[in-house]
């Protein structure tokens, strides 16, 4: 006996034969509506905050900047140069952290071990005028300050008139030494942007270990050619330079996957607060960490940024010296993020293998 076909679909046009849950619920979607409004608020009042404080991680460290314990070295005898630390500290109360050396030589070799951001050398015969000497591609505010309260440094002329003498002069190209400081965003933002690149277009922990040394090499002897070819900013040894800023590439680069690989997103994001929001303003490469309110400066050089731009600067104008702590920081940051991604690699491993 033949049955009469009957209709088999429901009310909203599915069929009833389908498995259960492939028609659009109202109930649900409902809920994913009101579930999707609730957190409107929440990020309207979230990302205000986090703009709050990524202006106040970049305007609050300019706006109360100026030297603090800038370690500056005076050489002449003991009591001429005691009057000058004390004209010094009337001019500039805490601006300047002074050392005594015996002479000239020894004060040019604190500047050149970047050691002192520059110093006052006293005559030693009768009617002999002090000497100031600077370094601009120190820290160009630095320098500026120390050029403004040269004259101070003989007040018993009538016109007052002490030489200064720039140790590390800025290139020909860049006359304000302004070329690093005005890289230093680019540099910390691509390098974290080419980093998320990586975690989110490759997935094998191989591929993405090899995708971050390889940019960290590319990037770090392209960037340096364009500074000192391109720009002009540098005119040191190409490949010291180069090698610096692959070095710091690297530990970022290493740092950022490495939280990835732990924590997933929300390690992009601490990585985010550490490179930009705070490793970027408390670098110090505009000016020098010691222009930077006491204490931030500091903790700015235990960050790769921080310790990156002290890196490119002594390589960049004074052949490497200096560059001691900024090696030790980065190795760390570098070895810390290698440890995080082989840890956050094989625990994503296990869960692959549990899991199949």
């Amino acid at each position: 006996m033949s049955r009469t076909p009957t209709d088999t679909t429901g009310t909203a046009g599915t069929r009833a034969d389908e498995p259960p849950g492939a028609a659009p619920d109202p109930a649900a979607a409902t809920a994913e509506a009101a579930a999707g409004w609730r957190k409107v608020p929440v990020l309207i009042v979230g990302l205000t905050a986090l703009l709050a404080a990524m202006l106040t991680a970049f305007a609050l460290p300019a706006i109360n900047s100026g030297p603090h314990k800038v370690p500056i070295a005076v050489a002449g005898p003991g009591p001429a140069a005691d009057r000058v630390a004390d004209r010094l500290a009337e001019a500039r109360p805490g601006a300047f952290r002074v050392t005594k050396v015996p002479d000239a030589a020894a004060a040019r070799q604190r500047v050149d071990d970047r050691k002192a951001y520059g110093a006052v050398v006293l005559g030693t015969a009768p009617g002999d005028k002090p000497e100031v000497l600077v370094a601009t591609t120190a820290g160009p505010s630095v320098a500026a300050t120390l050029r403004a309260l040269a004259p101070s440094l003989d007040p018993a002329a009538p016109r007052p008139s002490v030489a200064v003498h720039d140790l590390h002069p800025p290139t020909k190209d860049d006359p304000n030494a302004a070329g690093l400081a005005a890289g230093a965003l680019p540099l910390v933002l691509g390098g974290y942007l080419a980093t998320v690149a990586i975690v989110m277009l490759l997935r094998r922990p191989a591929q993405r270990a090899a995708a971050s040394l390889g940019f960290s090499v590319l990037a770090g002897f392209a960037l340096s050619a364009v500074l000192q070819y391109g720009f002009g900013v540098t005119d040191g040894d190409y490949v010291l330079i180069a090698l610096a800023v692959t070095f710091n590439t690297a530990a970022t680069s290493v740092t950022i996957m490495g939280l990835h690989s732990l924590l997933g997103g929300p390690g992009l994001g601490l990585g985010a607060a550490m490179m930009i929001f705070l490793g970027n303003p408390l670098s110090g490469l505009a000016s020098g960490p010691e222009w930077l309110p006491s204490g931030w400066g500091t903790f700015g050089q235990f960050l790769p940024p921080g310790a990156g731009g002290t890196l490119l600067r002594s390589t960049a104008f004074f052949d490497g010296a200096g560059c001691g702590r900024a090696l030790l920081v980065l190795s760390c940051w570098l070895v810390g993020g290698l440890v995080l991604f082989a840890v956050g690699s094989r625990r994503a491993t296990a869960v692959r293998v549990q899991a199949s």
